[in-house]
């Protein structure tokens, strides 16, 4: 199996990005992790499975409402 660490990486700092894994956490069982890395400083946000799919559909609609000359210009 292949090994593979996925970030998503911030369009205006090198040393900006996201990262998501899949984690048990307390009682809950799976819980999706987002780790959000910024200048040195490292966030976390532990999603369960509803609120993941929600916050994906979310992300999903707003890339959708933007114009493809907004894509482009953006940065």
């Amino acid at each position: 199996m292949a090994k593979i660490d996925l970030k998503f990486l911030c369009v205006t700092s090198e040393e900006d990005f996201i990262k998501c894994e899949l984690a048990t956490y307390g009682n809950d069982g799976d819980l999706i992790f987002i780790k959000i890395f910024s200048e040195g400083n490292e966030a976390s946000v532990f999603l369960d499975k509803s609120t993941a799919i929600k916050f994906a559909k979310t992300l999903r609609t707003e890339i959708n409402k933007m114009t493809e000359s907004e894509v482009y210009n953006a940065w």
